[in-house]
């Protein structure tokens, strides 16, 4: 069964139980998908509002926005897991003889890789969710402010968690390469990301 099938006191006690994966990668899905879902319900309390007609075309388009990055999310949840299933399954590869375990090591190496890009591209997606809940900050219906506020800090939370993913995976990456790159562009992700997350949370703390 896919976790988004899961209902969610089944995925909290898989989440909560010894089996490795799902693990904080998927929970920094959840959370992201969480915070992008929040800002969708935002626009959909704000269009068709005489109050807000001024921004009516910018809440469409970041409610179409918003609903595209919700299932981008949501879909990292399953794919962050599967990454990991496939560095777990490269540990039942024999490694007898020479060939086997240059076999063996390749298939790790690649794997590895997979499971720190798979967080890195999550870490995307949560900036880019960032910058859209960033644009309707003061636009959009007060009432719900405090939620794009709410919005802001679950973002940061899946970028953070995302990074952290990133990172474990590299600390086992041979390339160095392909570590330097993945550290330099997830850093930057992580800056933003985390500079918008608290311009949007500092900005509502005005408004409420």
């Amino acid at each position: 069964m896919k976790l988004t099938d899961m209902k969610v006191n089944e995925f909290m006690n898989v989440l909560g139980s010894d089996e490795p994966a799902p693990g904080g990668g998927s929970a920094s899905a959840l959370a992201g998908s969480m915070g992008i879902s929040l800002t969708k319900m935002v626009t959909e309390l704000t269009i068709g509002k005489k109050k807000y007609a001024d921004y009516e075309d910018l809440v469409q388009e970041t409610q179409q926005k918003a609903q595209a990055l919700q299932q981008e999310l949501l879909e990292d949840i399953d794919k962050d897991t599967e990454a990991f299933n496939v560095v777990s399954a490269v540990f039942s590869m024999p490694k007898d003889t020479p060939e086997e375990k240059a076999k063996r090591s390749e298939a790790l190496q690649k794997a590895l890789q997979g499971a720190a890009v798979s967080p890195y591209e999550m870490m995307e997606t949560c900036v880019e969710a960032l910058r859209v809940t960033e644009k309707i900050v003061g636009k959009s219906n007060t009432n719900a402010a405090s939620d794009l506020g709410v919005a802001a800090l679950n973002l940061k939370s899946g970028l953070q968690g995302s990074w952290l993913n990133v990172l474990i995976n590299l600390s086992s990456i041979k390339n160095q390469d392909f570590i330097a790159e993945y550290k330099e562009k997830g850093t930057a992700l992580l800056q933003e990301g985390s500079q918008l997350a608290d311009d949007i949370y500092n900005e509502i703390l005005k408004t409420i």
